[in-house]
């Protein structure tokens, strides 16, 4: 783009070169010996001339135009100058300022050719004719570049917004599509969780089931209730685009006994240490935030360690807020865990690096299974001594 630009302003500066020693030719003709002007003080006006209107015309095109129509008072080699100024004129400015610029040089190259002491007045009248058209001729090109690029630039912009409303509407056909195939999956869905329930109904209220099967068929069967409810709800949500579908109340850390309750219910062994003094001091993101890792460190024991004790810490410290999700690991070869998408553990670090904090998880030197997180609690950082420990409170 550069080395076309350069040629671009070659091109002009020859042009403009020529039109000026044509015009300083016929000049130094027209006068008689004793009062030729002087040929370097003409070139070097001209030369001037040409040089600002090359250089700045697509910055000042009206200013630069005007300047070589100025300087050809005192240069025919500025009249150059003067043509490519009304071109650039045409080109980068408006109609009007074109034809303003146009009908000055006319008026100037009429006035010059009637100053100018020709013996021919039928010659002074061609020669007028001739410049006033080849001026005429000069903005009507400009004029008409500009039109051009105007025409290209309309023309791309329209391709533009042509392929950004074929991509919004490839995107739209993908979420119609997706739209669909969960409408599909409810269905199969909601028809699997349904039998489910119906079975878990019927084993807790059989009268051959002891108690215990009668307590893990209830939480079965109010977990399917509560998965069909969040499946209508994500279905809800498709369907009306998440506008108009109420955000269902999201859990919090006083949420975590309730939690432990329903896996105790189900059959493991949860040891709960809840050392907050009060689940009101931790802000609800935070809260949310430990309630998924203790609800994801449970799913885990469950699936991979089924019937190992799980021990959960709650801890709040000067340093925030410690979640801690420990069972021991399975003695023998591994067993196969119900499929999985393993994300979770990937989605619990990326909570814990959002809310600025951290999250570990593995074999311990115990033998023990550790899933540890450490949240920030805005305000508990400020009330620790650089050494960690609990700055006083000056009481």
């Amino acid at each position: 783009m550069d080395l076309r630009r350069a040629a671009h302003d070659l091109g002009l500066l020859g042009a403009a070169a020529v039109i000026g020693a044509v015009m300083l030719e016929g000049a130094r003709e027209s006068f008689p010996e004793h009062e030729q002007p002087s040929v370097v003080r003409d070139v070097a006006i001209g030369a001037v001339a040409i040089l600002a209107v090359t250089l700045y015309r697509r910055r000042r095109p009206v200013g630069t135009a005007l300047l070589g129509t100025a300087l050809s008072l005192l240069s025919g080699l500025a009249m150059g100058a003067m043509a490519v100024g009304l071109f650039a004129v045409g080109v980068h400015r408006s109609w009007r300022a074109t034809l303003a610029v146009a009908a000055l040089d006319c008026a100037f190259v009429t006035v010059t050719f009637l100053l100018a002491p020709m013996a021919d007045p039928g010659e002074r009248l061609s020669s007028i004719v001739v410049f006033v058209l080849a001026l005429v001729v000069i903005a009507s090109l400009g004029m008409l570049l500009r039109s051009r690029r105007a025409l290209i630039a309309s023309l791309a912009e329209r391709a533009r917004q042509a392929e950004e409303s074929q991509r919004l509407r490839v995107e739209e056909a993908r979420l119609l599509e997706r739209e669909r195939i969960a409408r599909e999956m409810h269905d199969v869905l909601a028809h699997r969780i349904s039998l489910l329930a119906v079975q878990a109904g019927a084993l807790e209220f059989g009268a051959d089931a002891t108690e215990r099967q009668r307590a893990a068929a209830g939480v079965i069967r109010r977990g399917a209730h509560d998965a069909m409810e969040d499946l209508r709800l994500v279905i809800g949500v498709l369907r009306s685009g998440g506008g108009d579908v109420p955000e269902p109340p999201q859990p919090s850390l006083a949420d975590v006994p309730a939690l432990v309750d329903q896996s105790r219910a189900a059959g493991a062994r949860v040891d709960l240490a809840d050392r907050v003094p009060r689940a009101a001091d931790v802000p609800q993101v935070i809260g949310r935030h430990a309630y998924r890792i203790v609800q994801e460190g449970l799913t885990n024991a469950r699936r991979h360690a089924p019937g190992a004790p799980v021990s959960v810490v709650l801890e709040l410290d000067a340093a925030g807020l410690r979640v801690e999700v420990a069972n021991p690991l399975p003695a023998g070869p591994a067993r196969a865990a119900p499929p999985g998408s393993g994300n979770g553990l990937l989605g619990l670090r990326e909570r814990a690096g959002l809310a600025g904090g951290s999250l570990e998880h593995g074999p311990g030197d115990d033998g023990r299974w550790r899933l540890s997180a450490r949240l920030p609690v805005p305000g508990r950082a400020r009330a620790a001594a650089p050494d960690g420990t609990a700055a006083s409170s000056g009481h």
